[in-house]
């Protein structure tokens, strides 16, 4: 039975090489909360080992993030941050490898002005609109990987005694990703072979749309021609391989921008900007959302929609059965991270250039032209359960199914 350290070490070796897969020479960044310090300690020694010429961390805090909101001025919010967004620019253009790692409380942010919170993403956003063109064409290598904190693991297990709740989170990390095998990276190697072989079944399919049917939903998502469906390993533009998330369980493509209509009912509630949006649903009419409603978080919805044009429509619709390793564990993480590879999901706001054929090379007006969505954000939100029934629909109409009672059909 492998000991704590020896299913950290397997982690951080899992985040370092199957993850970022840092190569020699390269330089390494790592974004992280200061709670997470001795896992990012060994993730920067993993990173020397595996040949880094530099690892750069860059430690933020939950509690001076959250006096920011409480007490900054106004303006404040409306300053762009040029100075930050020139520097992810200039190390993502000189192929750096970028590892964040997620820890922060679900609701870090809770009773805070949500037009604070809106106005603060707006301007991030703006300003970091070139990296996230960067990131979303695998121009450089980029993964997200979570590590507990005391509020998170709080949350995630409030039935349990404070002097349990890390322990257990970690425990429940370590399985979802694997770290709690013997070879943990063969597994994900295997994994990731087991999802390609999903992508290519459905990038052969060549459907015109997707018709999702559960309680509360039914949308038809409409493809456009071309779209390629993907699983989180990828290749960055010097052709090495990386994973962008670590747990993932999905295979994803872009829908049409204009091409969504009907009616979506979350079934997890979605963690954003440091609030909680719960039991909320969305309408669509050709593709933007034309009606909207939350019992929880109404107002944080409001603004999450309402963050630019872009933000109005789709970018991502993914696929995930019911019965998957994260979904049996029958933990809610209160993470996108973790919860979007629970459920099929969809995501408002921008799409990933590599999910149309050409793409990484497309410019945005390109893009726009296939019929892909632009925006300066880009939300997952769950909508899968084990009702969920999703057909393919052919070029010549007919329908096929892909997901029946919340798993694959074939």
């Amino acid at each position: 039975m492998l000991t704590f350290e020896q299913k950290l070490d397997r982690y951080a070796e899992l985040a370092v090489k199957v993850g970022a897969n840092v190569q020699p020479g390269q330089i390494f960044v790592i974004s992280a909360m200061i709670d997470t310090v001795e896992f990012v300690r060994l993730l920067v020694r993993k990173g020397y080992e595996a040949g880094a010429k530099k690892v750069i961390v860059k430690f933020s805090d939950e509690t001076v993030n959250r006096l920011r909101f409480e007490m900054a001025p106004e303006q404040s919010f409306q300053d762009p941050p040029k100075w930050h967004a020139a520097e992810l620019e200039e190390l993502a253009a000189n192929n750096a490898a970028f590892l964040t790692v997620l820890s922060s409380s679900p609701d870090l942010l809770k009773g805070i002005d949500p037009e604070r919170i809106s106005t603060h993403q707006r301007t991030y956003g703006q300003a970091l609109a070139k990296y996230r063109q960067y990131q979303q064409a695998d121009k450089m290598s980029w993964t997200g990987v979570a590590c507990p904190s005391p509020d998170w693991a709080a949350k995630v297990f409030p039935e349990l005694p404070a002097s349990e709740q890390m322990e257990q989170l970690w425990e429940a990390i370590f399985a979802a990703v694997r770290a709690d095998l013997e070879d943990p990276i063969q597994a994900w190697d295997q994994h990731i072979e087991r999802l390609e072989h999903k992508a290519v079944a459905l990038n052969n399919k060549k459907y015109r749309a997707l018709h999702f049917i559960s309680p509360g939903t039914d949308l038809t998502v409409e493809l456009p021609e071309g779209h390629i469906w993907a699983q989180a390993g990828s290749v960055n533009e010097q052709g090495t391989p990386f994973v962008a998330n670590i747990p993932t369980e999905e295979v994803f493509t872009a829908p049409a921008k204009h091409g969504v209509n009907g009616t979506v009912s979350s079934t997890k509630p979605l963690s954003y900007g440091g609030s909680i949006i719960d039991r909320f649903t969305l309408t669509f009419e050709n593709g933007r959302i034309v009606d909207f409603h939350a019992e929880e978080g109404h107002d944080t919805l409001e603004r999450l929609i309402n963050m630019d044009e872009g933000s109005h429509y789709l970018g991502e619709v993914a696929l995930v059965p019911y019965h998957s390793p994260i979904s049996e564990s029958g933990i809610l993480y209160y993470t996108t991270l973790y919860d979007e590879n629970a459920s099929c999901h969809l995501a408002i706001g921008s799409s990933y250039a590599f999910n149309i054929d050409g793409g990484k090379k497309m410019s945005p007006e390109e893009l726009a032209a296939r019929g892909m969505n632009t925006s300066i954000t880009h939300v997952d939100f769950m909508m899968g359960s084990p009702e969920t029934d999703i057909y393919g629909i052919t070029t010549s109409g007919e329908r096929e199914a892909i997901f029946l009672k919340g798993d694959w059909a074939f």
